[in-house]
């Protein structure tokens, strides 16, 4: 077995075994204070005289109540609504001629992973479906120290630079003057900053595009942003960039549809997660890396040291390399999805960093985080932080210290005690930076190659399918619609202008403003297929069903479906308009899952409606049927049923010829099952 193997000669997963001493359960225990001593009261608190007042003497009282007052930590100041899960990851093959990092080497090892998912805009109170970057951090619990790959869903930033790092946020964080709106950029400071900032324009189509709006975390792509270098152990390195490719397609919802949800049920995105996991249907990705030879630095049309900036898959194709399953939901969100930091400097030999600027700044902002969020420098040493190697140094002491450190000498190079950890070599395994030529004069401005706003914003918008711009179009016209500047408005459309003249006079009728006369839009021609929804991959694997029916259905056509949905690993859920089991028109009995008041169409990939005649009859006499269905067509979903069935569709005003509406005959539900696996059926929109 591997050195690097991160399980033990059980096989159990070694950062499992070490969050097992940490884990505590109260049943069946006496209660104590947190300093062992049991205690015999817990209802009241120590007075003087039952009316008198309470004694600061009451040590518990004190401990209790300020334990309480503490319990919240600062949230993160952006990627504060998140979600997380444990997992493993393991390499396809040995990347030696790559990388010298000691896990992407032997395909035996599986290295534990924790993954946290997230908003970027929002409160830690604010729904999991509003249009927004996503987060997506990785940290991988090596034998060399923890490596975090800390990523977005969309592959490009609005900034070149971290120093507008704060004015980026501080524009879409809701307006200070009334702390409204919240979760949203539909509103004048953050447009404002994008009509003055122009680099902005790319990654701003990747917002206003399907992507902001992702069915699950489970159907998102993830990339590492930033360009990075692997080296291996000759020395030799290469750019990099990272990315995480869903088993599952890349999958979104829609505006509507998103909307309802974020009241429906804000937790849609952790919940769906949490489920999937604890149902056994493991997310899984695949990790993908594209490189660049050093000696190509300029050989592109773009810089490939701008976070503003893809490298089209077309031109440097992303190699699969690994894949991630996530396996288990954490014991304690708090503990562990909310405690955990994450910080792009926490690397491994055979991974190092470019000259991006936006990268060089967040090397320094990560560590000044977690001493404000987390309370010191002592965050490394909370159970999730905690790298399942071991660490030697000299630090000491700070708040929250759980390493009891022995003897006088705290410091480096000392004869007292020799008890200084010495340097490692490479060849033992230390990290050497990579010996990159660096020279030039001191000076605060970009390299030319960064000023070209413009031309990926273009190859993005060429690279979408007519429903996907539709959607775009959709998009800005919310957005910029909710702007209360006419000024701002006009601005918005004089810049996107640049990018293409149809998409801008789309959004100037939206909005109301003039279309530009003298505009230049860019000249790009070129499209990446890669970039589309559209070529995702389409399997009905772990999708959900809701099948509506009442006494009297049919009970053959309603099990042989469950049956057949089930095969196909899709979940299926009875919805009925109470939870009283339902009785088949044979008699049979069949458990109600859902109602239709405590669920929705939204909350569902498809909808299918049992056939039976007093079924359909009574479902045909709830509104909340008959707008079921509605919604779920509006919404581009697979609608399918049989027999009667079809005059429900027919109450909810859905023509049954169209796309994606699938009539069963003979309890052949396959054609239904296809319809499902699409997604969407965005035939019906055009």
């Amino acid at each position: 077995m591997s050195t690097n193997d991160p399980k033990n000669s059980s096989g159990e997963n070694k950062k499992d075994k070490q969050l097992q001493a940490f884990r505590v359960n109260n049943k069946g225990k006496k209660l104590t204070t947190n300093q062992g001593l049991r205690i015999s009261e817990d209802e009241h608190s120590l007075k003087a005289g039952v009316r008198g007042p309470t004694l600061m003497e009451d040590f518990h009282f004190r401990e209790k109540m300020t334990h309480f007052d503490h319990e919240r930590i600062p949230e993160r100041i952006v990627h504060a609504r998140g979600y997380a899960a444990h997992g493993e990851f393991e390499v396809y093959e040995s990347m030696k001629e790559f990388t010298k990092a000691g896990f992407l080497q032997d395909p035996s090892v599986k290295t534990p992973v924790f993954v946290r998912f997230s908003t970027v805009a929002g409160s830690r109170g604010s729904g999991d479906t509003v249009r927004d970057v996503r987060g997506f951090a990785t940290k991988f619990y090596t034998e060399e120290g923890n490596y975090d790959l800390v990523g977005n869903n969309i592959p490009v930033f609005f900034i070149q630079d971290a120093i507008k790092f704060p004015d980026l946020v501080h524009a879409f964080k809701p307006e200070q003057h009334n702390e409204i709106p919240q979760a949203s950029t539909a509103h004048d400071t953050f447009w404002d900053f994008v009509a003055n900032n122009t680099e902005s324009a790319h990654t701003v189509m990747w917002a206003m595009s399907d992507r902001a709006i992702p069915r699950s975390y489970r159907m998102m792509e993830g990339f590492g942003v930033h360009t990075f270098r692997f080296v291996n152990e000759q020395g030799q390195a290469r750019f990099v960039k990272f990315h995480w490719k869903p088993k599952l397609g890349v999958h979104s919802l829609v505006w509507d549809e998103a909307q309802r949800l974020a009241g429906k049920n804000p937790d849609f995105h952790r919940q769906d997660l949490y489920e999937a996991i604890e149902k056994g249907d493991y997310p899984e990705w695949e990790l993908g890396v594209q490189m660049i030879e050093e000696e190509d630095e300029f050989k592109f049309n773009f810089d490939v040291l701008d976070p503003t900036k893809v490298w089209p898959e077309e031109l440097v194709p992303v190699k699969i390399i690994g894949k991630m399953t996530l396996n288990r939901n954490p014991d304690n969100y708090f503990s562990e999805t909310e405690q955990v930091a994450f910080h792009p400097g926490h690397v491994v030999p055979g991974i190092d960093f470019s000259n991006d600027p936006l990268l060089q700044g967040r090397l320094f902002s990560y560590t000044d985080t977690q001493l404000s969020r987390l309370g010191g420098p002592n965050f490394h040493e909370l159970p999730i932080n905690r790298p399942v190697c071991p660490f030697h140094n000299n630090q000491r002491d700070g708040m929250h210290r759980m390493t009891i450190n022995q003897g006088p000498v705290a410091y480096h190079k000392n004869s007292l005690e020799t008890n200084d950890p010495a340097p490692a070599t490479e060849e033992e395994g230390g990290y050497a930076h990579y010996q990159e030529k660096v020279e030039g004069r001191k000076v605060q401005q970009r390299s030319d190659s960064f000023k070209d706003h413009f031309s990926q914003a273009k190859l993005f918008w060429n690279s979408m399918s007519e429903v996907e711009k539709q959607h775009i179009i959709k998009a800005f016209r919310f957005e910029v619609g909710k702007v209360k500047s006419k000024s701002v408005q006009q601005q918005v459309v004089n810049l996107f202008s640049h990018v293409d003249a149809d998409l801008a006079e789309q959004i100037a009728a939206g909005v109301g403003v003039k279309v530009p006369t003298s505009a230049q839009p860019s000249q790009e021609t070129a499209s990446s297929p890669a970039l589309s929804q559209e070529n995702t991959i389409k399997a009905p694997a772990t999708r959900k069903v809701a099948i509506l029916a009442e006494d009297g259905f049919n009970f053959e056509e309603v099990s042989g479906l469950k049956d057949a949905l089930k095969k196909a690993g899709i979940t299926s859920e009875i919805v009925s308009e109470t939870l009283n089991p339902i009785s088949s028109s044979g008699g049979q009995e069949l458990e109600v899952d859902q109602t239709l008041l405590t669920s929705d169409s939204v909350l569902y990939d498809a909808v299918y409606v049992a056939g039976g005649k007093d079924s359909v009859n009574s479902l045909k006499a709830v509104k909340e049927a008959t707008t079921f269905v509605n919604e779920a067509f509006a919404h581009f979903k697979a609608i399918g049923t049989a027999g009667e069935g079809t005059e429900l569709l027919a109450a909810a005003g859905v023509d049954s010829s169209a796309a994606g509406v699938e009539i069963l005959e003979s309890r052949n539900s396959e054609s239904f099952i296809q319809a499902v696996a699409q997604h969407r059926h965005w035939a019906r929109q055009v």
